[in-house]
């Protein structure tokens, strides 16, 4: 990930000698590929609310020729055509993002290996913040719980704005969402215990955020939700129109 590590590095160096302060530059870094990533995130929720619609209608397909394999392959093309639809819009957000993601950790948990010799970073990440003495050390009680709470909150919300898992059950999403749930922060908890605190410090402030990010894409969720209803009652009012338009027709040339 060295790629993607060395230029956050000199960008961590840069915000550095700006403030001057290690830990506010990481704070300040993570708010910054945070907003960077956020039209990623943004755009895979967007095709999540989307695949849901896709869903329901192509289990309307699935349905009614379920018998007539051929038949129901032309009718799922016929729809992705139609709807300008791509199954794997949604993965290419993601994509993007964890290879950027996986350098930030990198850079986090080793600076020194990213940054030229010599630089104002050789000794920056050892400097004190708030109650942290050596942010190259692990931090073991306050900042774990900050990130497990914060990734708690953050999974929670996301879990809740995503589409059900193809191919499995709701109980069986229910129920790998619910060890999801649990072990992820924990796991998270367990993992900033051992990791230098300037790398909680990224994750922790990343998930807070993520928070409200997620508070303002289930806005913009719930407004597609609604068009997509209004969507339906026109198609509906529409289609009534019409069959009472041939129902008149009829009986008038009866």
């Amino acid at each position: 990930m060295t790629i993607f590590a060395k230029p956050i590095g000199y960008l961590l160096m840069g915000i550095y000698k700006l403030v001057g302060n290690y830990g506010l530059s990481l704070i300040i870094l993570t708010f910054i590929v945070k907003l960077v990533l956020y039209p990623f995130y943004a755009k895979q929720i967007k095709s999540s609310a989307g695949m849901a619609e896709m869903s329901q209608k192509s289990q309307e397909i699935q349905r009614k020729y379920a018998n007539d394999r051929e038949k129901m392959n032309e009718e799922m093309q016929k729809l992705y055509a139609e709807s300008g639809f791509n199954p794997m819009s949604g993965c290419l957000p993601m994509l993007v993002q964890f290879p950027v993601i996986m350098g930030l950790f990198a850079l986090l948990r080793n600076p020194m290996k990213y940054m030229p010799e010599g630089s104002l970073m050789m000794f920056a990440n050892h400097e004190s913040f708030l109650w942290i003495k050596d942010l190259a050390q692990p931090d073991m009680w306050i900042l774990p719980i900050a990130a497990g709470v914060s990734t708690y909150f953050a999974f929670s919300m996301n879990s809740a704005m995503s589409m059900q898992q193809p191919g499995a059950s709701a109980g069986q999403n229910k129920a790998m969402n619910a060890v999801m749930k649990y072990f992820f922060p924990l796991s998270i908890l367990w993992l900033a215990r051992s990791y230098p605190a300037g790398l909680a410090i990224y994750w922790a402030g990343g998930q807070f955020m993520q928070i409200f990010f997620n508070l303002r894409m289930n806005k913009v969720r719930k407004q597609m939700q609604e068009e997509q209803e209004q969507k339906k009652l026109v198609e509906r009012a529409e289609k009534e129109l019409a069959r009472k338009k041939r129902a008149r027709m009829k009986g008038s040339y009866q």
